[in-house]
């Protein structure tokens, strides 16, 4: 049963990942923010199933990793569950609409930046944890360590405030950060799925 949740976990992941992409490419932000709900309740899963191979000796850092997968999917799930009610289907303006719609580069998409950022230390945490049995578990260990340096980037950069008094979250060069993400990170999804296949 494990195995099963982590395959399932997996593959919604990968699929998700995908739809974020392809959203994002045709300017489809109603559906990139929902799936990203869906997103993170798959990355529980696949972490937590993850987590459950753990050792003894790495066993502290595999449950880091779950509480931290918590975190990240509880800001996630505010953030765009809030966009895809709230925003979508009421009339914010002034200070609400700043703070509350994401495009906006307010409150929610700080949150929303510390919540990846947060997952980020999630994988890192996780992918101390893998035993590596052949060239995939590698590259997946490799994969999920070297994602973690997210969470520099993720967690300081809204404390510079570049991102203040910006009026839109469709610029071009945001556009191409995430699709490079979802390229980054897609393989992760494959390599977990594998690996839960594998080991069965």
């Amino acid at each position: 049963m494990n195995r099963k949740i982590g395959m399932i976990g997996s593959v919604i992941n990968a699929i998700t990942v995908a739809a974020f992409a392809i959203c994002m490419m045709i300017r489809f932000n109603y559906g990139s923010y929902l799936v990203c709900i869906f997103l993170s309740l798959s990355f529980i899963c696949m972490i937590a199933a993850l987590a459950e191979e753990c050792t003894e000796d790495n066993r502290v850092a595999g449950k880091v990793a779950m509480i931290l997968a918590g975190v990240y999917a509880t800001f996630i799930m505010a953030v765009y569950f809030t966009q895809c009610t709230t925003v979508h289907n009421e009339i914010l303006t002034g200070d609400a609409e700043r703070i509350l719609n994401y495009s906006y580069l307010g409150l929610f998409f700080n949150f929303d930046m510390l919540g990846y950022g947060i997952m980020a230390l999630s994988t890192f945490f996780i992918g101390l944890t893998i035993n590596v049995k052949n060239k995939k578990d590698k590259a997946l260990k490799i994969l999920l360590l070297v994602h973690g340096i997210f969470f520099l980037s993720c967690t300081f950069m809204p404390m510079t405030g570049m991102f203040v008094n910006h009026r839109g979250s469709s610029s071009m060069g945001g556009a191409i950060a995430l699709e490079i993400w979802c390229l980054y990170f897609l393989p992760i999804s494959i390599l977990s799925w594998m690996h839960f296949k594998e080991s069965e």
